[in-house]
């Protein structure tokens, strides 16, 4: 099985929301909705599911009155592929390399690819300047933007809100956890700060040891799991830990897909 995680430049209004997750129907497996980042993560069984979110999301989303913390290029921003038990790398890239070639021809959306070639970082750096998208127009759709879009292996994305509100603090948090297994960036929330990350080797470095790192340097308020976790990530923690990392048996893909009926081939 494909998993696709796509983060839509919408985390506010409830119509538009429902209307991307009717689009998804049965393959949508979680809807994590962030109206502080305006900004939604579908995390989707299967390659196909996401055209129909897609082309939802472009009709109903203007990105230039869009305001919100997260960085993003475009409405349907981030298009990652994962390969899941019964698929390969290869077929996530096939999925990746499909779904690019169908953004740029059926929506008018440009897509840069991010894998082997090129990191998402390098993507938000260099989009439009220093890089050209790689299927679709050269500028960006008038309304749409640009998508990013991606093969990677399984990550956790995972939010440690500060008990401090200096934004100073959150940004040194930030720059001590980043390396090969961690991602992060410090952003400033309302009156509230948060180290925002993306944990990329989850087996090695997954919630509890950035949420205990963390909280060596800073008081931390608390922790918020965007998104679903690989079962064999939850199975490293104690029980005990979980509500404090904000986890639960529930909330693995392994649990969705079983409570969705739509097995694994």
């Amino acid at each position: 099985m494909i998993e696709c995680v796509v983060n839509i430049s919408e985390g506010r209004d409830p119509t538009v929301l429902d209307a991307l997750a009717d689009a998804a129907g049965n393959a949508l497996l979680d809807l994590h909705r962030d109206p502080d980042h305006h900004r939604s993560v579908f995390t989707l069984a299967g390659d196909e599911a996401v055209h129909a979110v897609a082309t939802e999301a472009v009709a109903r989303i203007d990105l230039t009155t869009h305001e919100g913390v997260h960085p993003r290029i475009g409405v349907v921003d981030v298009v990652p592929f994962v390969a899941l038990a019964g698929s390969s790398t290869g077929d996530a890239r096939a999925a990746r390399d499909a779904y690019a070639a169908w953004s740029a021809d059926t929506l008018g959306v440009p897509c840069f690819l991010y894998g082997p070639e090129r990191t998402l970082p390098e993507i938000r750096r260099g989009a439009f300047s220093e890089l050209a998208p790689d299927t679709g127009p050269a500028a960006p759709h008038p309304t749409a933007g640009a998508s990013a879009v991606g093969w990677r292996d399984l990550l956790v994305a995972y939010n440690l809100w500060l008990a401090d509100t200096d934004l100073a603090t959150a940004r040194g948090i930030a720059r001590s956890l980043r390396g090969p297994a961690v991602r992060a960036l410090g952003l400033q929330v309302r009156d509230q700060v948060q180290v925002s990350m993306n944990l990329i080797d989850p087996m090695s470095t997954g919630p509890a040891e950035v949420f205990d790192q963390v909280a060596r340097q800073a008081e931390i308020a608390r922790a918020e799991l965007v998104g679903l976790v690989p079962a064999r990530v939850l199975e490293r923690i104690p029980n005990r830990r979980w509500r404090e990392l904000d986890l639960d048996a529930d909330r693995t893909i392994e649990a969705r897909v079983e409570a969705q009926g739509l097995g694994w081939e």
